[in-house]
């Protein structure tokens, strides 16, 4: 199926004006989704609209869109005040900032989009504007599902992709979290070598594509498995590893890798080498606090 536009409008910087279409990056179909069915007949259940003041179902012609600007107390915001509402944005992306594209924190990452020129006339100025910006970052803002998000800009391959960001006031900051108060500053510059030595161990070049989602396709056969009237065996779990010496299990972590053995990275090999899992951070963490 061909992507569908979620917003249509402009792309300005300075007077330079696009026509534009933006498109989702990210396909939600692809994870399983389940509906809540009566158990007894295994109907699927309806979520019906009820007036408890009322007492009766209410059509969705007969609801309206309210604001709670007292304790019970409600104004009611049609569609039409809605549209009267008319910033720049609902129209117009406009890039007000550039900036370099590795200062974007991704920690304000919200969501990615593609920008593509609407229409032949536009695909050359696009294409001038992608090439220009390379290796920078443009800011604005854009009005989507109802919404004004902070957008950043940048080129992508042949085009241009728009992630939407947090704004700074959503972001909670790394303090906020109790347990970090508690981690050590600074580690022994023996410790940090010989982590340093079993993390270069597995660096390699990046291919995202060669990751799968293994939560989902365990679902799949389980679903695969019911279809077919079969009984689906899940797997023997592996023990808890052992929690061991820090240093330790980083030595033997180089060990294993010295000695040819591909490093531990699938749960599936944990139960021959426990060892190895207890160096991860998680693991380090839950013997400190275990301590």
């Amino acid at each position: 199926m061909a992507a569908r536009p979620t917003w249509k409008g402009f792309l300005k910087v300075s007077l330079v004006t696009i026509p534009v279409r933006v498109y989702p990056a990210t396909e939600s179909a692809a994870t399983i989704s389940f509906n809540q069915l009566h158990e007894e007949c295994q109907t699927r259940i309806q979520q019906k609209k009820w007036c408890p003041s009322c007492e009766r179902e209410i059509t969705s012609a007969e609801i309206v869109k309210g604001y709670e600007f007292e304790k019970g107390r409600w104004v009611v915001v049609a569609e039409d005040d809605i549209a009267k509402v008319k910033t720049e944005s609902t129209k117009v992306i406009n890039l007000v900032q550039f900036a370099s594209d590795d200062e974007i924190d991704p920690m304000y990452v919200d969501k990615a989009y593609y920008l593509a020129p609407e229409g032949p006339m536009a695909g050359d100025a696009y294409a001038v504007m992608r090439d220009g910006m390379k290796g920078k970052a443009g800011i604005g803002k854009v009005a989507i599902h109802g919404r004004e998000y902070l957008v950043a800009v940048k080129p992508h391959k042949q085009g241009l992709v728009m992630y939407t960001l947090h704004h700074a006031a959503e972001i909670r900051t790394i303090d906020q979290i109790d347990e970090l108060r508690e981690v050590r500053g600074k580690v022994s510059a023996a410790e940090a070598k010989l982590a340093q030595q079993v993390i270069a161990s597995y660096e390699g070049p990046l291919d995202l594509k060669s990751y799968t989602d293994e939560y989902q396709a365990g679902l799949r056969s389980i679903i695969d498995a019911k279809i077919a009237g079969e009984e689906f065996v899940a797997p023997k779990e592996d023990a808890a590893p052992k929690v061991i010496d820090l240093m330790e299990a980083l030595r033997r972590s180089l060990d294993q890798v010295s000695a040819g053995r591909k490093p531990a990275a699938k749960v599936s090999d944990a139960k021959a080498e426990p060892a190895v899992r207890a160096v991860g951070p998680k693991a380090v963490a839950r013997k400190r606090k275990a301590s």
